[in-house]
């Protein structure tokens, strides 16, 4: 497995082994104790999965207090630009994003900690993205970003952007509260 570090502390790109064969391919999505050996040692609760048309962008979403949650995203099929926007108050990167591309080919996965709001686009026809969590959905403490606020300037490769009308309703990045102090 191979793992590498974004420009922002905490978000890692990491990559399973894949072992391919003339009948496709096989690997292990998640397994507790090699995660643990990179310094990953969550536990995760919930698994969630969306299955979205080329253009969608979803997001930027969040949680907040004791049901802030981290991330481990991958794409099942198709392809997405996954973005995780640094709030935590304080920290060096704040207002910084990375994003990375994630794909049933390239099979990479992102992991994002508590204090990042996140999103994706969809770059394929379809794509069919899974997330495991480590807390459960709470509806009074999500909280979404603009997807094309102004300040953060996210190029999200897509040209129309198909957009919920609840995302469309999030707040601009600079009216976030302080939830996250790094």
């Amino acid at each position: 497995m191979k793992v590498t570090k974004t420009d922002i502390e905490g978000l890692l790109i990491i990559e399973p082994d894949v072992f391919p064969d003339e009948r496709g391919y096989f690997f292990e999505d998640y397994n507790k104790k090699r995660y643990q050996t990179i310094g990953l040692d969550m536990e995760f609760v919930q698994n969630n999965i969306s299955k979205s048309v080329k253009g969608t962008v979803r997001g930027l979403h969040y949680q907040v207090g004791e049901f802030a949650q981290g991330k481990l995203c991958e794409v099942i099929y198709g392809k997405v630009l996954d973005v995780a926007v640094d709030i935590r108050f304080g920290s060096p990167t704040f207002g910084k994003y990375a994003a990375v591309e994630l794909s049933d080919e390239n099979h990479k996965q992102f992991w994002l900690p508590a204090g990042f709001a996140h999103g994706f686009s969809v770059l394929s026809e379809e794509a069919v993205f899974h997330y495991k969590v480590t807390n459960y959905y709470s509806k009074k403490d999500e909280r979404s970003i603009l997807f094309n606020d102004e300040t953060l300037n996210i190029d999200w490769r897509v040209d129309s952007p198909v957009v919920s009308e609840k995302d469309l309703k999030a707040k601009k990045f600079d009216e976030i509260e302080k939830d996250f102090i790094y």
